[in-house]
């Protein structure tokens, strides 16, 4: 039987315990803060992440695998795969894919296929998750590949951050550049577009509202059919909470998940981001 192995990157941020269970290998980006190099969710946890960010004066800046981080992780996976499928953070925010497709062009034991999710966060571990559950039943590397694009062609992932200067700061802003300088208190939701870059869909004037209106984008691309979905925070899980209830309630899912954001991603969008990853069991 085929064996196909699967390798994602931090930002997906699944639970140890998924990742152990499903043979998963992470590959982490890393971050660099002052004179010091941490590995995304190695060297530091999401409650150090923050608790260190509320203390500093200076933002941290990230960065993707080396193209020699993804040989490595090529070469130990090849002992015991006949192929790779590596489901990664979007390129239209990060090097990472860029970076896996030259180790690709230098490796020739199995063949490896990359996967650009388009969205990050608990969107990709969405897709990593069905690219698992394709490998765990023996699929071949072509259809466990299939089984990741389709999720990431039905794939839908809306946010609300409590304000735009992480973003801003970091030059991922993309189209919310727009709403800089608005009112403090107004909350943006974003969104990532059909090239997999951030985008502004609109702003709401309270985070009670900005949630609502989560639930409420939810329910419209869902259109009736049973979901897979994800809620997502970054240091908030009391309204990460409050949220999942909220939309699960309104939704028919046939899976729920509630996943931190990596401090690769909190570097970007700041504490108090909550969002919701989801994609349709039915087209």
């Amino acid at each position: 039987m085929t064996k196909i192995a699967i390798l994602t990157d931090s930002t997906a941020n699944l639970p140890v315990e998924w990742v152990e269970k499903n043979n998963v290998r992470v590959i982490p980006l890393k971050i660099h803060w002052g004179n010091d190099t941490f590995l995304d969710g190695v060297d530091l946890t999401p409650n150090e992440f923050y608790t260190r960010l509320s203390h500093s004066k200076t933002l941290p800046t990230t960065s993707q695998p080396s193209i020699q981080d993804f040989l490595q992780a090529f070469e130990s996976l090849a002992n015991q795969a006949d192929g790779i499928v590596v489901p990664l953070i979007s390129s239209g925010i990060s090097g990472t894919v860029a970076s896996a497709l030259a180790a690709v062009r230098e490796f020739f034991r199995v063949p490896v296929e990359i996967v650009d999710t388009r969205v990050t966060s608990a969107g990709q571990g969405l897709v990593v998750m069905a690219a698992a559950r394709a490998a765990a039943q023996g699929k071949s590397l072509q259809e466990v590949r299939q089984a990741a694009d389709e999720v990431v062609q039905r794939l839908h992932l809306f946010f609300a951050v409590d304000t735009l200067e992480y973003l801003h700061r970091g030059g991922r802003i993309g189209g919310a550049s727009r709403y800089l300088g608005t009112v403090l208190n107004i909350k943006p939701i974003l969104y990532f577009d059909l090239d997999g870059k951030l985008d502004a869909l609109e702003r709401a004037r309270t985070k009670g509202k900005a949630l609502q209106r989560l639930t409420a984008l939810a329910e419209e691309k869902a259109n009736g059919h049973p979901l897979h979905l994800s809620v997502i925070h970054a240091n908030a899980p009391e309204i990460a909470q409050e949220f999942r209830e909220q939309i699960t309630h309104r939704l028919h899912c046939e899976e729920v998940f509630t996943l931190e954001l990596s401090p690769v991603i909190g570097v970007h969008v700041g504490p108090g981001t909550i969002g919701v990853a989801f994609y349709t069991e039915d087209l």
